[in-house]
Parts: C-alpha cells; sequence; structure tokens
C-alpha cells in the first residue's frame, strides 16, 4: 500500500511548474514581435490570458474573487475561467481537453486546445506552431458573416451573408444520397460562431460550418427530401442565396388537389408581343408579333380540332397585351399550362434555331440577352398603376420560388417541345435554356416561352414567312401538348 505523503508528492511532482520557454508572436498586422509567458506541465504548455490580450490589444474585465476574466476583440468576448475546460466565445460554449490555470494573478490556458479555437471563432489568420512556439497572427477578416434560413410553403431559402462577391465558378452545391446538401465557397473565411447561432427551420434540421483550407463547406441536414435547389448572388445585400424545392406532400387531400391540378383540361396560348409592340423585325420585313399571331392561331386550332381541351388567348388579334395582364389572364381562367409563343432576333445573322425557356436565373450572356430584349416590351406600357421589379437576385429567386412546384413539369414539357419542333422543322436544336422573363411571373401552372426562330438569320425568317412552315411548328407544339398530358394522365392514374 502506498503510503498519502508518497501520493501527495507524487501529485506535486506531476503539477509542478516545469521550466518553460515563451511562445513568440510575430504580429503581421502591425509588423511587430512580442513574447508570451508560458508554463510548461505534464499535459502541455500553457500561456498567459493576460500577455495574449496585450499582444492583441485587447481590453479586459476581471473578476479576481470568482477567478474569471473577459477579453474584448473588437466586437467578441471571450470569457474564461480557471479550473475549468470551457470557455465561451459570444455566448458559444466550446470545450477544451484541459483545464484553464490559475497563476497568482493571471490564468493560463492550454495552447494547444485554445488557439485553434480562437482561429475558428474570431481570428482566422491566427495559426500556432507547438513544435516552435510560435503564433503567427494576421488580422484576415471573415468573408462569410452568417445565416438565415426563411421556411416557404413549397421549399426553404438559406441566405448566406457574405463581405464580397465571391462569383458563381467559385460556389458549388452538392445533395447527397446521406440526407445532407453542402454548399462550398472557395475562397470564404467563415465566422462558424456566427454559423452557429443559425435557427433551424424549414427543411433544414442541422448546420455545420467547417473551414476547408481556402474553401468553407457549408453542411445542411435535411429533415427531408427535395427535389431541387438553385443559388444566386446577390449583391445588395451582399449574400449568397439558394432555394430548396421541397416535394409535395402524400396526403390524401394533397393527392386529390394534384390530381384536379393535372386535369388538362385549359391551355393558355400567348402570342408575343402585338399592337404597337411589333417585337423584333427581319431583314424582309417580318414582324415577330404577326408571326407569334399566327402560329399561336394555328396551334390553338388544333386544340379546339383534336382535343376537349379549352384554349384560352392572351390575345387573337394584333392588339396591345401589358405582359403582367398575359399570366394574370391565365390564372383568372384556371390554365393548367402557359405557353408563350415568340421569334428570336441576334446580332449574328447565321444565328438560327429553336430553343425553349424556362423561368429561372440566366445562366448565359445570350439567354440574359433574350429576355432583356422580350421584356423590353415593359417600355411601352403605362407605368402609372403598376412597378415592376427588377428582375435580378432575389427578386428573381422569390418569382421562381413561387413557381416552383411547376417547375420539373415546365421542364419536361419543354424538352418535349424542343423534341417535337426537331422533328417537324428540321431547325437546330438550341436546347431547353433558362432567364428571367416578366411575361412568365405570376403564372400558377406549368409555363414555358418558345423561341421559334431567328427573324435575324435572312434564310429562316423566309421559312417563317411561310404558312406550311408555320403550321409545321404549331403541329409540333400540339404533339408535346398531347404527349405532356398523356405523361401526366399516366402518373394520375398509377396514383
Amino acid at each position: 500500500m502506498k503510503r498519502p505523503h508518497t501520493i501527495v508528492f507524487l501529485w506535486l511532482l506531476i503539477s509542478t511548474v516545469l521550466s518553460a520557454s515563451p511562445i513568440r508572436v510575430i504580429n503581421r498586422t502591425n509588423n511587430s514581435e512580442a513574447e508570451i509567458k508560458t508554463l510548461s506541465r505534464m499535459s502541455g504548455d500553457y500561456f498567459s490570458a493576460r500577455d495574449l490580450a496585450q499582444v492583441l490589444a485587447s481590453r479586459i474585465f476581471e473578476n479576481e474573487k470568482r477567478r474569471k476574466m473577459v477579453l474584448y476583440l473588437g466586437d467578441h468576448r471571450i470569457k474564461i475561467s480557471a479550473e475549468t475546460s470551457f470557455i465561451i466565445v459570444d455566448e458559444q460554449v466550446y470545450q477544451m481537453p484541459a483545464y484553464a490555470i490559475m497563476e497568482g494573478r493571471d490564468i493560463y490556458l492550454p495552447a494547444e486546445a485554445f488557439f485553434p479555437i480562437l482561429r475558428m471563432t474570431v481570428l482566422p489568420g491566427l495559426t500556432y506552431d507547438p513544435r516552435k512556439q510560435l503564433l503567427d497572427i494576421d488580422m484576415v477578416e471573415f468573408n462569410i458573416l452568417g445565416l438565415t434560413i426563411d421556411e416557404k410553403a413549397n421549399g426553404t431559402i438559406l441566405r448566406i451573408r457574405t463581405r464580397e462577391h465571391f462569383g458563381e465558378g467559385n460556389i458549388s452545391t452538392f445533395k447527397n444520397t446521406n440526407g445532407w446538401f453542402y454548399i462550398t465557397i472557395k475562397g470564404g473565411i467563415v465566422d462558424t460562431t456566427e454559423i452557429k447561432k443559425t435557427d433551424t427551420r424549414g427543411v433544414i434540421r442541422r448546420v455545420v460550418a467547417d473551414q476547408l483550407g481556402e474553401s468553407v463547406q457549408l453542411a445542411f441536414q435535411l429533415r427531408s427530401d427535395i427535389e431541387g435547389h438553385e443559388f444566386y448572388e446577390n449583391s445588395e445585400p451582399s449574400e449568397v442565396v439558394v432555394t430548396l424545392r421541397t416535394p409535395l406532400s402524400k396526403s390524401a387531400a394533397r393527392i386529390k388537389e394534384v390530381k384536379n391540378r393535372w386535369r388538362l383540361d385549359t391551355i393558355v396560348l400567348d402570342a408575343g408581343h402585338g399592337g404597337k409592340d411589333g417585337g423584333t423585325r427581319g431583314k424582309y420585313g417580318t414582324k415577330e408579333k404577326d408571326i407569334t399571331l399566327d402560329i399561336v392561331k394555328r396551334t390553338g386550332l388544333l386544340l379546339e380540332k383534336n382535343t376537349r381541351i379549352k384554349v384560352i388567348y392572351t390575345r387573337d388579334e394584333d392588339v396591345f397585351i401589358p405582359l403582367w395582364k398575359r399570366t394574370k389572364i391565365a390564372n383568372e381562367h384556371n390554365g393548367k399550362l402557359f405557353v408563350s409563343i415568340h421569334c428570336n432576333s441576334n446580332p449574328n445573322r447565321n444565328a438560327r434555331g429553336f430553343e425553349t425557356y424556362l423561368l429561372r436565373p440566366g445562366k448565359t450572356d445570350d439567354a440574359i440577352e433574350v429576355a432583356s430584349r422580350e421584356n423590353a416590351a415593359i417600355k411601352l406600357e403605362d407605368m402609372t398603376n403598376r412597378k415592376y421589379k427588377e428582375l435580378t437576385g432575389e427578386n428573381l429567386i422569390m418569382a421562381t420560388m413561387a413557381q416552383s412546384m411547376f417547375m420539373k413539369e415546365s421542364e419536361d414539357l419543354a424538352a418535349m417541345i424542343q423534341t417535337e419542333l426537331s422533328r417537324k422543322t428540321k431547325s437546330p436544336d438550341r436546347g431547353v435554356k433558362q432567364a428571367g422573363f416578366y411575361v412568365l411571373i405570376g403564372a400558377s401552372m406549368p409555363n414555358v416561352l418558345v423561341e421559334v426562330g431567328f427573324l435575324s438569320n435572312p434564310s429562316e425568317e423566309k421559312k417563317l414567312k411561310k404558312a406550311a412552315y408555320r403550321q409545321n411548328i404549331a403541329q409540333a407544339i400540339f404533339n408535346a401538348i398531347l404527349k405532356f398530358k398523356e405523361s401526366r394522365e399516366l402518373v394520375l392514374a398509377e396514383g
């Protein structure tokens, strides 16, 4: 049996302060060097909190009676206490593997445990080399400042507050099959303390932020599956906005509602431009407004003759209809599809072919240019009673969120239209694209905008002037609508 005084002696030996060399500090902010006193124990090196505060020009609040200190670094507060392994940074609790030590009127903290916490929460430019006992300080600022989550009826919006614009090429998103959604931002430096304060809601159960070298990864644990997502960078305020679209509920009431919605009994056909708005014009004088009206009427006639579908025209003659009123007409008539027909134009007269657009942020300069040209019709409207929100950033994200429950069906319809146009016209298939079109805003149904050809291309203009060619286009759109209807009815039968 060991004697009591032997146990006491061993404890004193272990806890005795061993010879310690100071931590050398290189402060690149003001090009200065300093030293921080240390204690060496069997569990590692401990450093003086007072000396660190002096190096960082930090104000200190002390409570000697309770053996506590608070270090103030800018807007951050770091609370430390002797004889505990917990520290508090801006009300967020962190645990170190070893206790802080009270020595005289100073508190000593375990260096290898404390400095990584400081780097993660307050000083991203701080690095500590325990082998060299070297502390390197560079006052780098966080550029990812925090996160808010908004729950919507048909999805969740993530708003990542930033200090700078990263560019789309530096942001990537990924949904893993393990139930997590990831956002990686190259060049990001994240304030993890602020991220941890995020109130989770909607489809988000939990948020984790990791600094991975020169990139930041935000991981979101999902409560349920998502059927799609988009992101966009906003400049005012500076933020990355991510929308997560959630699938429809499987409740009996919802299924019945969906079935009623998908009984394709009413289609709204929209002839682009009209009246004082002629749209684009070809070399031989062909006006977009005339071509689109003719194709819409031909498509409508095919539907009326061959199906029981009710056809609603936003215009059936050469009149001017404001863009906002077109989807209003569609909604008032309980339309189940909205198809807007247009003709394209490009400074490059060799550009030709057809393309179908969805309402989403534009991904290419050409797509954005097409939307800008089509949206120019608002300049002809009486703006005294209506103001259009700029279709960029958050406004466009919110518009696409409002229609997100129809996005998959819009994508399907667009793909079918492209396939059928390719078969009937033998013109180049330019694919399904996306951009912000005012004419699609607010449509409470699947909706697409079809650019049937380029009036700026003389040879394509000549084809569009021919009634037989326009009939082929109308037949292709009619065929696509029928295939879309059949696919929806098949889904309903299975449900």
